[in-house]
């Protein structure tokens, strides 16, 4: 040994200092001169460092880093204070803790920290990893349109996993929805016929079977329609995964790498099965909402109360407003059949189903269909209230209903209505004059008992008369100053007389709003109104030889 590395024999200040215990050390302890020669070393060490002895030089046994560090301290140019170094000695990381002695030796105390690092990496990875699949899932619940939630988890998985990505949705009669994304570029929508055979675990990933593994696919195998325009160089490496859905596949994600980047590893293809399963629960509610959303609206356009026009030369309007304005619907209803002509009667027929919301307007729907199918008999209001009642006390339905049934026909300048009232309200009429007259007609419930009794009433409208059918959601709006009052048929009374002249949807639009006003930000209930007017214009004709006028009520 050169005598620049000194003998191994002399006890060192390191010998002193530390003892025996370097010696027995768990961890690498090396013991090295000032010149860089290696005074001690222990077993741990020349576990570390095959071959390695005293009076070896310490740069032709560890790598540069550690031999650098170790040459900054003999030359004082580092501080053994300093903290730990890092580095790779066997391809493992190690942290060097130097300890400098008064004679020049240093005792390098090396820990292995690979499983550490590796136990951190990995958990950071995971931490990313779920924070990605946080930010997916938020991205994708934040919508509820297909289209647009296709678009989110193709652009998505582009961003997080790889160079491309392609949604494949479930087919549409013979063409396929396809979604392609790049990472930060733009998303492209199609809808094309395609051959899923051509792709390799496609047509399994549709039917939601387990994914193929991206080793099994040959990157040549993949198809030109499944590369979007703007992808960088050949295929490389593929993932094929199925989107699982509610019961039913939602569709199926592909991913691509290119080949100059690194293939998917099997980690990447158990995440692409993380995100591909938030995205295929995504879809699958998505789709549901469409489904039910547009069976609601078909719903909605048969439940909803009809819009109103002038018949016969009569006007009619009317109002409703729904408790729940998410419903849209509700227990109050309206409906005007006109006549083949005008010497054939307009049936009118308005109605408040006892509750409120969907249950109430199931109810509701059926009424008004069961009316329409007795049209042929709305002649007789008894009659038709009759069949309706039976129709109802034998159905699985326990709520019952009031109605108000109106026959309207137009004789010179004059409406003949017949009113029949059965447990509603009774209609009103305005007079030219302000006078709010109350049309004495009266009934029982319908649904409740096994029989009906009413009682029909005749009244004539002027010219510039109406009549209002109305629900109890009008009178028995609660609110006013203190948001325990009624509106109540007084003040719909007094409303009515400033009413005169008014047309019909003018009249029913300032009731609709009064009552709304009342009510403020109160609870509010089911409300509708029908008026029925009969037009200023037109001369005054005679009726079956007399001339007309406000010819008194005739009971039935």
């Amino acid at each position: 040994m050169s005598a620049s590395r000194g003998s191994s024999a002399r006890p060192s200040y390191a010998d002193l200092r530390v003892g025996a215990t370097w010696a027995d050390a768990p961890c690498p302890v090396l013991v090295v001169d000032r010149h860089g020669g290696l005074v001690r070393i222990n077993e741990a060490a020349r576990g570390l460092l095959p071959g390695a002895a005293s009076g070896d030089w310490l740069h032709e046994r560890v790598p540069t880093w550690l031999a650098g560090a170790h040459q900054r301290i003999s030359d004082g140019l580092r501080s053994t204070a300093s903290g730990p170094l890092v580095g790779t000695i066997d391809n493992r990381l190690f942290e060097a803790y130097p300890t400098a002695g008064d004679d020049g030796d240093v005792v390098w105390w090396l820990v292995d920290d690979s499983g550490r690092r590796r136990a951190e990496a990995a958990l950071a990875d995971a931490q990313s990893r779920s924070e990605v699949l946080a930010e997916v899932s938020n991205a994708l619940l934040s919508t509820l349109n297909v289209p647009r939630c296709m678009e989110v988890a193709a652009s998505m998985a582009a961003e997080h996993l790889a160079e491309a990505a392609v949604l494949v949705a479930p087919p549409q009669g013979r063409r396929h929805p396809l979604t392609f994304a790049l990472p930060g570029g733009p998303v492209t929508q199609v809808a094309r016929q395609i051959d899923v055979s051509s792709v390799p675990g496609l047509a399994e990933a549709l039917q939601g079977f387990p994914p193929v593994p991206a080793r099994w696919i040959n990157p040549d195998d993949i198809p030109d329609w499944i590369v979007p325009d703007g992808f960088a160089g050949p295929v490389g490496s593929v993932i094929v995964t199925p989107l699982p859905g509610h019961g039913v596949p939602a569709g199926a994600l592909i991913l691509l790498r290119s080949s100059t980047e690194q293939a998917f590893t099997e980690n990447e293809e158990i995440f692409a099965r993380l995100l591909a399963s938030r995205a295929g629960a995504a879809l699958s509610a998505a789709r549901l909402y469409s489904e039910q959303a547009a069976i609601t609206a078909t719903l909605m356009r048969e439940l909803l109360p009809p819009t109103l026009r002038s018949v016969h030369g009569v006007e009619y309007a009317g109002g409703y407003r729904a408790a729940r304005e998410q419903v849209r619907v509700g227990g109050d209803f309206y409906d005007v059949h006109p006549g083949a002509d005008p010497s054939q009667e307009t049936f009118v027929a308005l109605g408040d189903v006892a509750g409120k919301g969907l249950d109430a307007a199931v109810l509701t729907g059926k009424i008004r269909n069961t009316l329409h199918a007795l049209l042929p008999l709305a002649e007789d209001h008894q009659q038709v209230l009759n069949l309706l009642n039976a129709a109802l006390f034998t159905s699985h339905h326990t709520r019952f209903a009031t109605l108000v049934l109106a026959s309207v026909r137009r004789r010179g300048g004059r409406a003949h209505v017949r009113l029949t009232s059965a447990g509603h309200l009774p209609p009103l009429i305005v007079r030219n004059d302000g006078t709010v007259e109350e049309v004495p007609t009266h009934g029982t419930l319908v649904g409740a008992v096994p029989t009906v009794t009413a009682r029909t009433v005749d009244a004539v409208l002027e010219p510039g008369e109406t009549c209002l059918l109305y629900t109890d959601g009008i009178t028995e709006a609660r609110g006013g100053p203190l948001g325990d009052e009624f509106f109540g048929e007084r003040r719909l009374r007094r409303a009515l007389s400033e009413c005169v002249g008014m047309p019909a949807e003018a009249i029913v639009e300032r009731v609709q709003m009064l009552a709304a006003q009342w009510v403020g930000a109160g609870r509010q209930d089911d409300a509708a109104a029908l008026a029925i007017r009969a037009p200023k214009a037109g001369p005054l004709a005679l009726v079956n030889g007399h001339a007309g006028g406000r010819n008194s009520r005739r009971d039935t």
